[in-house]
Parts: C-alpha cells; structure tokens; sequence
C-alpha cells in the first residue's frame, strides 16, 4: 500500500487538532490495509473452521488481513480464547526491575524518534532510573474484550458505557477485540466485579509490574526486543487505524508470552501520575485538569513511541486516547 506523506502537528497542538491530524492523515479518505483488501483475502472454506483453528490462525504467520478476518469471524461464532469468568492468565516472575531512563539517554531517545516531533518532557517523565521489587504475580494473556465488558455490563448495567460503542451497542464482530473508552473507575469496577464472581484476586496492575511484564527487566525498547517491525504492533505504522482482534500480532509477545502489550489500547495501571524518586512533576496537557491515571503500550491511534516499555502516557476524555486495561492477578498458589 503507497504510503502517504506524514505532516504532525507541533507537540502543544497534538489534543486540540483533530484525531485524524494528530494520527499524520490527510484530511481527504486515506485507505488503510485492512480496506485495500477487501474482500479480505481468500476467505474460502474458513468459516466452516472450527473455534480452535481459527484461533491458531490469528496467532500464525499469515497476512493480516487473514488473521483479521479469522478474528472477525471467531468474534461472530465465539471465539474459545474468550471466556469471561476464567481469563487467559500467564504467571510473571518476581524480580528487581530498574524502571526509568536516565537523564543522559533523553536525548538518544528523542534521536531515535526525531520524525515524529516529540517533545522533550514527554521523555522527560521516565527520568530518573530507580528500582523496584517486583513479587511474582499473573497478568492478563491480551487486553479485557469487549465480549468480557458485556459480561460485566450484564451485572452491573449502571457502570460506564464505552464511547467507542455506538448508541452503548457492544458491535458484535468486535467481541474479541479490546475494550477501550472506559474511565479508570470503571475498569476499578471490573475487576471488583470479577473478583466477587470467580472467588479470585483480580485486580490491575501496578505501573512497575506493567513494565516488568512487558520488558522482563533487561531494557529492551519494546516487548519483542529493541527493533521495531510495523508488524509486531496495531499502532499508527501498521495502518490498520482501528482496534484488531487481541492476539493478532504474534510477533509482538512480549518476554513472558503476554500480546498486545505495545498498540492495539492503551492499558490503565493502577497508578497515578507522579514523578519517580529524584525526578521533577512533568506540567503538561494531562496535567491540567488535575491528577490523572498512568496508562502504557499505545495503540492504534498513536505512533511507535508510545509501545516503548518504558514509555508513560495517561488517561484523557479524548477521542484520540484509545484506553483499555488488562488484569493482574495476585499469586495465591
């Protein structure tokens, strides 16, 4: 697919241009993969696939356009990675993160993204380096689904609708991708709720255990390792511009098996905006409206910057903040 020359705005303008500017689209309809390829791929014999097939698919090497049609068609027929009250949950180690860039490495980093107009205190906010004591724990295999909300919504329909659903409708051939456009209070609820159903301690994860998980604690940039692939990731580079079924891009796994760490949503943690020990308050647009919510990894709205491990964004009631979560589990056995 021809890419198209990108233009972004100036790093102060990014929350008040629209989300198609600050995503480095043109105005005018601008195709992305998953469009170019319609019909998408050959879809001959795959919807008598059976569930399991079809979620070996998603997670093989093949085309995106054929994983993402085997993810629309699971979502359609149910797909068995999927199961509301018994999530997917992979164990992480305990062990010594040292979470945070140091103050000489900024300007490597802003080096290493100079064609996408970073501003310096974005980086800023990872400095100083500290270390962290991580005890073992579980998270979450992908992202809460949209399937997984609905479960929620089910018993407890006064809790917070997503935006992104229109008219509060789940769309059904999304069920499996994630959920995003829903508050952190609302994500709090889910996982109380969970924890109420399954008998289990479900809850989110902290900030230093989401970079743990993602990065294993040996300073990769990214979960799979320190290059970035546009096919390792649902971010502004891939061009899909939409959420994709969780799971789709297999090479993104990061050091403990974990997927869509890095794009597809944004992950709330349970973790509120402060500077790290020695560090300085970063006073920026997130920080106008008062304290707000850490999240990590990016998604499909932004650019590869945000996919870092070690990157911190926050949450903001804004069409271009693309926010999920994902679950942790304290270890009980």
């Amino acid at each position: 697919m021809p890419r198209h020359p990108i233009r972004l705005p100036e790093p102060h303008a990014i929350n008040s241009v629209s989300p198609r500017t600050a995503m480095g689209l043109p105005p005018a309809y601008v195709s992305g993969q998953l469009n170019d390829n319609l019909p998408l791929a050959d879809s001959r014999g795959l919807l008598g696939e059976p569930g399991d097939a079809l979620s070996h698919l998603i997670h093989e090497g093949y085309p995106p356009p054929l994983r993402y049609l085997a993810g629309t068609v699971l979502a359609l027929a149910g797909d068995p990675r999927i199961q509301p009250l018994n999530p997917k949950m992979l164990p992480v180690p305990g062990g010594l993160l040292r979470m945070g860039t140091e103050a000489s490495e900024v300007d490597r980093v802003l080096a290493r993204f100079n064609d996408l107009n970073l501003a310096r205190p974005w980086i800023e906010k990872e400095v100083p380096t500290w270390t962290v004591s991580i005890p073992p724990f579980r998270l979450g295999r992908y992202p809460v689904t949209n399937l997984e909300y609905v479960a929620f919504l089910q018993d407890c329909p006064e809790a917070a609708l997503p935006t992104s659903w229109a008219f509060g409708q789940m769309p059904p051939e999304r069920a499996n991708h994630p959920v995003y456009s829903v508050p952190l209070h609302a994500a709090q609820q889910y996982v109380s709720w969970l924890s109420q159903k399954t008998g289990r301690p479900f809850r989110l994860p902290t900030e230093a255990e989401w970079e743990w998980a993602a990065s294993g604690g040996d300073n990769r940039e990214y979960p799979w390792g320190s290059t970035w692939t546009d096919d390792c990731a649902n971010t502004v580079e891939s061009h899909c511009w939409m959420t994709t079924p969780v799971g789709m891009f297999p090479k993104g796994a990061g050091p403990f098996g974990h997927l869509d760490l890095a794009g597809n949503v944004e992950e709330l943690v349970d973790t509120y905006y402060g500077p790290y020990p020695g560090g300085r308050w970063i006073d920026d647009d997130l920080a106008a409206s008062g304290p707000y919510p850490i999240t990590r990894g990016g998604s499909f709205t932004r650019f590869r910057d945000l996919g870092r491990c070690k990157r911190r964004h926050g949450y903001l009631d804004h069409p271009l903040y693309a926010i999920g979560f994902r679950i942790a589990e304290d270890m009980t056995d």
